[in-house]
Order: C-alpha cells, then structure tokens, then sequence
C-alpha cells in the first residue's frame, strides 16, 4: 500500500479518475462480500450545508453480515465502529486515494479474543479491497 500511514488506515494512491476508483472500489467490495449500506458524498454536503468548496470525497460505509454478525457475537461494543469505513478521495496531483479502516488497530480496543479472527478476516478481505482498485 502506498500514501501516508497513520495506523488508522491502510490505502494507497492511484492515478485514476476519482470516478473511475470509486466504481471499483464498490465492485471490489462486493467480491469481497461486502455490501454499501451508506454513501455519504462529503463534498456535496460541505456545499450544501457550509457553501463550502471540497475535493471530491466519498465515505462507504461497507458491511459483510455475516463477519459482522460474528464479531456483535463476539463483542457487542464492536458496534461503535460499524460498518467499516472505506474512504475514496481526490489529493494532490489529480491522484485518488482509496483507504479503509485497519480493522486490526480498530479491534484491539476490545479485550475480546473471539473477536481476533474475525477482525483478521475483514482486514484481509478489505486489504484485498484495496489491492484490487
């Protein structure tokens, strides 16, 4: 993966019309066996709501049901932090970034030992995601 790391995220830049990259990246989630159950279109809200001008920026809120079924089993606090997020973005240079949460890192504020394979899981899956954009 390529692009700044900060632990939160795993992703990588592509230079690809923004477009094009968000099409593939829902095409690749559901191979993965993740279906969208948000869209949130952040760019059309800043000018909405702020009159605001910003890049083009789409949050995807993905979810596999029956991985999240196994880890609300496992910890029901998990949650908080779903769906996962998966994020396509316009940076500098015309490029598109696509990242998705490091579900690992997300994981490990829950003590739950039963929730370890199923957070590996989904972190291979959506690391499959990104590769295949």
């Amino acid at each position: 993966m390529s692009g700044p790391a900060s632990g939160l995220g795993i992703g990588k830049d592509l230079d690809r019309p923004f477009d094009e990259v968000l099409a593939r990246t829902e095409a690749a989630l559901k191979v993965e066996g993740f279906g969208v159950l948000t869209r949130v279109d952040v760019r059309a809200i800043m000018k909405e709501k702020l009159g605001a001008d910003f890049p083009e920026f789409v949050i995807l809120g993905a979810c596999n049901p029956p991985l999240a079924h196994r880890a609300l089993t496992a910890e029901p606090e998990i949650g908080l932090l779903l769906p996962c997020n998966v994020v396509v973005r316009r940076i500098a240079g015309g490029k598109t970034r696509v990242e998705a949460i490091h579900v690992a890192a997300a994981a490990s504020f829950f003590p739950s030992a039963e929730l370890v394979p199923v957070a590996r899981e989904v972190g291979d899956r959506l690391a499959r995601v990104i590769a295949a954009v």
